[in-house]
């Protein structure tokens, strides 16, 4: 039985650390390779990215496998929580081997940030090295194939999609080879989810056909009116970002591997509308753990892979969407969806 879930690609674990009160509303949410790290690769597509180790995971470099990729709030200055998920691998003698001792290496940790700064009325308040310890702490300490807590954690705890809450989602879909493809979501862009005349999310339109029944058209306004109000009270700007980490047990190649972070990037954009725009940093992470061969003979395998990359990615970021809780204090106010529209 799946979860749908990233943690349904065998291998993979999933911890949260999440900081609110105080001023706080923010977090970074770490997702744990098995031991030995996975192939991995990025997709870099917003014009205002915030990123560490990116260029590492470019297949033409060195870097072959990774041990853990961090999502954190924060902007720019959350990337600091890569240093203690870091030091985390660094004691365990996991990452890139560099010197005679089994305890001379370098783990490379992938990472990117999303924009909440101020959210939570603390411009100050940021993810740190002890947050990201936190997070990578609690990723070791769940089981495998645990399920993933989904909403207002982690990396999502500060997030918002237009002028609604948003949050972290995941989804996995199983192929007819086997194959397993899965995405987690921090949803946090400067576009909508919802379709201004309707008040459907977007990724919605795509699952069971689109035979999607719009709000009543009473509920609809009245959702409007409240996303103006709130839009008025908040001092935080809609900025970037939406991330995924897209992860298979297909044994793919590099290069293959950013193929599948390039083409991720159509989930966001069924699901966000506008996407990659110069106050975006949306960016897609890959991580592939070769447990099952990819057909070599059947060139159809990989796209099937390809499409399935991007349909978990919508799906995650409707589940963030509707797991996602309705925030207000003093850095402003995000209703959710579920309270302006209900639940399915």
């Amino acid at each position: 039985m799946t979860l749908d879930a990233l943690t349904d690609v065998a291998g993979l674990r999933v911890g949260h650390a999440t900081l609110t009160g105080g001023g706080r509303l923010t977090g970074t949410t770490v997702v744990l390779a098995p031991e030995g790290g996975a192939v991995a690769a990025v997709d870099v597509r917003g014009g205002g990215p915030g990123t560490k180790e990116t260029d590492a995971l470019d297949p033409r470099n060195v870097v072959r496998r990774v041990e853990a990729v961090v999502l954190t709030g924060g902007s720019a200055y959350g990337l600091d929580s890569a240093s203690g998920v870091m030091a985390w691998l660094e004691e365990r003698g996991r990452g890139v081997r560099v010197g005679p001792e089994p305890a001379h290496v370098v783990p490379v940790v992938p990472t990117a940030c999303v924009f909440d700064l101020g959210r939570g009325g603390d411009f100050r308040a940021r993810p740190d090295a002890a947050t990201g310890r936190a997070a990578v702490e609690a990723a070791a300490a769940s089981g495998p194939g645990a399920p993933v807590a989904e909403g207002c954690v982690g990396a999502g705890t500060g997030a918002t999609v237009g002028q609604l809450k948003g949050g972290v989602g995941t989804a996995s879909a199983v192929l007819g080879s086997g194959i397993t493809v899965a995405a987690l979501v921090v949803a946090n862009a400067a576009g909508s989810a919802i379709h201004p005349e309707t008040g459907v999310l977007y990724g919605e339109l795509f699952q069971e056909g689109g035979r999607v029944s719009p709000p009543a058209t009473e509920v609809h306004e009245a959702a409007r009116r409240r996303l103006t109000e709130a839009a008025a009270q908040n001092v935080s700007p809609p900025l970037n970002t939406t991330l995924a980490v897209v992860a298979t047990d297909a044994d793919l190649t590099r290069a293959q591997a950013q193929k599948l972070a390039g083409t991720a990037h159509d989930g966001i954009a069924r699901a966000v509308r506008p996407v990659h725009l110069l106050n975006d940093g949306d960016t897609v992470f890959t991580l592939a753990t070769a447990a099952r061969p990819l057909a070599s003979d059947s060139p159809l395998a990989l796209n099937e892979v390809l499409a399935a990359g991007a349909d978990v990615v919508t799906r995650a970021i409707v589940r963030a969407v509707r797991a996602a809780k309705s925030v207000e204090g003093p850095g402003g106010m995000w209703p959710s969806y579920e309270e302006l529209y209900g639940a399915l």
